[in-house]
């Protein structure tokens, strides 16, 4: 659906807005937008790569780890 906007698409949009919300808001919504896009695309690649887990609870991975590194040497 967004992928058929083009140009002349974006800039009606950008018009409204700018007739919406006036140029000193302008700046302030694109910046939320921004760091909303940001914190949404890196929450994202923490959950397609697992990178959560070990940011959060660093001990308990490093638990799991010796737990499995004793059973491989124990071969249980």
């Amino acid at each position: 659906m967004l992928q058929n906007i083009g140009i002349p698409g974006l800039i009606i949009i950008l018009v409204i807005a700018l007739i919406i919300f006036g140029p000193s808001k302008l700046p302030e919504i694109g910046r939320a937008f921004g760091s909303t896009l940001k914190e949404f695309k890196k929450a994202t690649n923490d959950l397609v790569h697992g990178d959560s887990k070990e940011k959060d609870h660093p001990e308990d991975v490093k638990q799991l780890q010796a737990i499995d590194n004793s059973k491989s040497k124990t071969g249980s």
